[in-house]
């Protein structure tokens, strides 16, 4: 399986990054080997002490496709969770200064939290759905899924112009603004509504 991620999908965290708009989804790649296993903490990579948390909203695709058509894309997934893109900030500002790719500060091995998975039923509307990250009892992120530059069902439809997408892979659809620094025995918990999807100590 893979996860496909997608930057500057709120204009919001855009500004906060002093990044420039994009005409279309940017679309980068996690390996399996990026996530982090179930009930681990997540460990502060040896390369780097400047790792950064983005909450995301993930869908996990059940069914394959490519060149998948935005109003048929709900038929894709059934499954909304919440997940962590953790990011090692300085090494990626790093990269992008230099034209270069960002797997090493975007992919790197438990780089990718993946809370509980929900059936997407039981909320009344995707394209409407609040979530927050807190960090140690305190809310540094909050977003509304209305807020994306592109929903869901057009991200799975760009998307599979380029990968085919198959059972079990997951996308992760962007982050809020409010990103910023963990340090050891921080404890980040995840809500999507009123429901907890997520609770993780760093190490």
């Amino acid at each position: 399986m893979k996860i496909v991620c997608v930057g500057r999908n709120y204009a919001a965290h855009i500004e906060e990054l002093e990044n420039k708009p994009s005409e279309h989804p940017v679309l980068f790649i996690k390996p399996d080997t990026s996530i982090l296993q179930k009930k681990q903490p997540f460990f502060i990579p040896h390369f780097t002490n400047d790792i950064h948390y983005e909450v995301e909203v993930m869908v996990k695709i059940d069914r394959i496709g490519k060149y998948i058509e935005s109003e048929f894309a709900p038929k894709y997934y059934s499954k909304i969770g919440l997940g962590i893109d953790f990011t090692a900030r300085s090494l990626q500002n790093d990269l992008k200064a230099k034209g270069l790719p960002w797997e090493m500060a975007k992919a790197f091995d438990g780089s990718a939290l993946i809370g509980d998975w929900f059936d997407k039923k039981q909320f009344n509307d995707i394209n409407n759905l609040s979530f927050s990250l807190e960090k140690n009892s305190a809310t540094v992120q909050e977003g509304n899924t209305s807020q994306m530059l592109w929903k869901i069902d057009e991200l799975i439809s760009y998307s599979s112009q380029f990968f085919t997408l198959k059972i079990g892979d997951v996308l992760f659809t962007g982050t809020p603004p409010g990103v910023g620094s963990v340090v050891e025995e921080d404890v980040l918990k995840g809500f999507i509504e009123s429901q907890e999807a997520f609770s993780i100590k760093i190490k």
